[in-house]
């Protein structure tokens, strides 16, 4: 009886079907998403291996764009969807296989991806400071927020997460990892730099425009660039050899002894620092910085500033979502170590491209002018300099130059809508074929006429200008290579610098200061301020010592 049973219970069970996988389609695919105009588009997912998937964009009831595809057997399928589709809103797109997924309110036109530090995640609700000087007002967030009601834009948050392995999706929530409509309540919490950027775009080139915020504040460049990318250079791999070694001889009893110095030595700096930024308010000076609170090290280090852990959690996910191109704001957490930013930098860059299969523009925001611990020495400038550099390396990167917009004592100055605008400009020109100026003046050459240089420049848009009585942040050094300050005066398209004691001039430099004072007044006439630069190929003072 006991073995009837059993084999009445296998009969059945053999009858059972077997358990199906639902398609499901990649998280970055929603509601309100926007579709990358004039290139094949890929839609991706997955299902149970061998299911044959089809996607249809349709534009009303007519299908635009179709393809399909086969899941290999691991169930994962990719299908191509070839270009076509004329820029709007009203699309739908579907996929099929043993189920349906439908996704309504799409939209075909231009995706940003927008990426860096706290600078770029900095969002609308966070501009709730006046700065008079810089045109800003307490309310300015929520102003812009009230204002922000288009159906032509929509917004995309990826999760922050750091990953030790390229990661192929991300967790969706009520705010991250789906498309928003860009409205007062969403837009408010979303990268103000981002969204200024949209707003210009959107407005000029009258396409729907996505935007992709992928940021996170306090992070490093090595963060954002995958491994592959950083061990091929020679001068970058020692980032993963010594996070492997550091993984492999990890000392447990050592980390809680070095974490508890640590602990100490921060009371103690604090202490000195509460003093010191106590007199600073006194005596109405900028605070010093403060000093940083230590992490207790684990075997696998945790946090977002290890090397290729963003690229891995927070770009890697996205790569295969057709973009047109990406912005930047990034830097503060790498100005120590500025000169390697030349090599670093232009890496990422190249990076992202290779993983999307394409060199899409790229346009990069200057650091801000900030004290960063001394206003006079010059990390900052460097690291100014290793952007702009980039952007005469590669093709199709640009720049907004920031020199008249920073904050002293505020790393996040709260003017982001000129760092949007700006970048705005650079993409109508670069990525778009505008006829337009995008750039304030950029140092060009100099020559020496006895004990005047006179420098020439190219962005001179519709001329010279200098915003006040006197050009201010020029400096010039002779043979000793001591820079003073300087006297500079515009004449015609070139500025004439001199200055006292330097008879037979070597070089010349402007802006190359973490924070200039006065703050810098030289621009051209279509209101953009001049790029930062010196003249002399002199060390950079953040090469590592020997």
């Amino acid at each position: 009886m006991l073995r009837r049973s059993w084999l009445l219970l296998a009969a059945v069970v053999g009858f059972v079907p077997a358990a199906r996988a639902d398609v499901k389609v990649h998280p970055i695919f929603s509601d309100h998403m926007v579709l990358q105009r004039d290139i094949d588009l890929v839609v991706w997912g997955t299902a149970d291996a061998g299911e044959k998937v089809s996607a249809e964009l349709f534009n009303g009831k007519a299908a635009v764009a179709k393809g399909e595809a086969t899941a290999d057997d691991k169930g994962n399928w990719a299908v191509t969807l070839p270009k076509g589709a004329k820029p709007g809103t009203g699309f739908a797109l579907t996929v099929k296989g043993k189920n349906e997924v439908a996704f309504k309110d799409v939209a075909v036109g231009d995706v940003w991806l927008c990426s860096g530090q706290s600078n770029m995640e900095w969002k609308l609700s966070q501009l709730n400071k006046e700065d008079k000087a810089k045109g800003t007002t307490a309310t300015q967030g929520a102003d812009t927020a009230k204002k922000a009601l288009n159906g032509n834009i929509r917004l995309f948050t990826v999760p922050n997460k750091p990953m030790f392995e390229p990661q192929g999706t991300f967790a969706v929530s009520a705010t991250e990892g789906q498309w928003l409509e860009c409205k007062p309540e969403t837009v408010i919490n979303f990268s103000a730099v981002g969204y200024y950027f949209g707003r210009d775009i959107q407005a000029t080139q009258n396409v729907p425009v996505g935007l992709i915020s992928s940021d996170w504040g306090g992070t490093i460049c090595e963060a954002w660039c995958s491994r592959g990318a950083l061990d091929a250079v020679p001068e970058l791999k020692y980032f993963h050899e010594n996070l492997d070694k550091s993984i492999k001889t990890f000392d447990p009893k050592k980390a809680d002894e070095d974490f508890k110095k640590a602990t100490e030595k921060y009371d103690a700096d604090m202490v000195k620092w509460k003093e010191a930024a106590d007199k600073a308010k006194a005596d109405g000076k900028p605070a010093p910085m403060q000093p940083r609170k230590p992490v207790k090290a684990t075997q696998q280090p945790g946090g977002p500033n290890v090397p290729s852990v963003l690229y891995n959690g927070m770009i890697a996910p996205i790569t295969r979502f057709k973009i047109k191109g990406a912005l930047w704001y990034q830097g503060e957490s790498n100005a120590s170590r500025a000169a390697e930013y030349y090599t670093l930098f232009p890496t990422m860059i190249s990076d992202w491209r290779k993983q999307w299969g394409y060199d899409f523009p790229f346009f990069v925001v200057q650091l801000a002018p900030f004290q960063n611990g001394n206003s006079a020495l010059a990390q900052y400038a460097e690291v100014r300099d290793a952007q702009f550099q980039a952007s005469k390396k590669l093709k199709h990167v640009g720049y907004a130059t920031l020199s008249d917009i920073g904050n002293e004592t505020d790393i996040h100055p709260q003017a982001k809508e000129p760092v949007g605008q700006r970048l705005a400009l650079a993409a109508r020109a670069i990525a778009y074929g505008e006829k337009i100026e995008w750039s304030g003046p950029v140092y060009k050459g100099m020559k020496a006429d006895g004990a005047k240089v006179v420098l020439t420049f190219d962005h001179v848009g519709k001329g010279l200008e200098c915003k006040g009585d006197t050009l201010t942040g020029f400096t010039v050094c002779g043979e000793d290579m001591k820079f003073v300050p300087a006297e500079a005066k515009i004449v015609g398209d070139t500025v004439e610098v001199t200055a006292k004691g330097v008879d037979k001039p070597k070089a010349v430099r402007f802006g190359w200061v973490n924070f200039a004072k006065p703050d810098l007044n030289f621009g051209n006439k279509d209101g953009l301020p001049a790029v930062p630069f010196r003249t002399d190929d002199f060390p950079l003072t953040t090469l590592p010592k020997k």
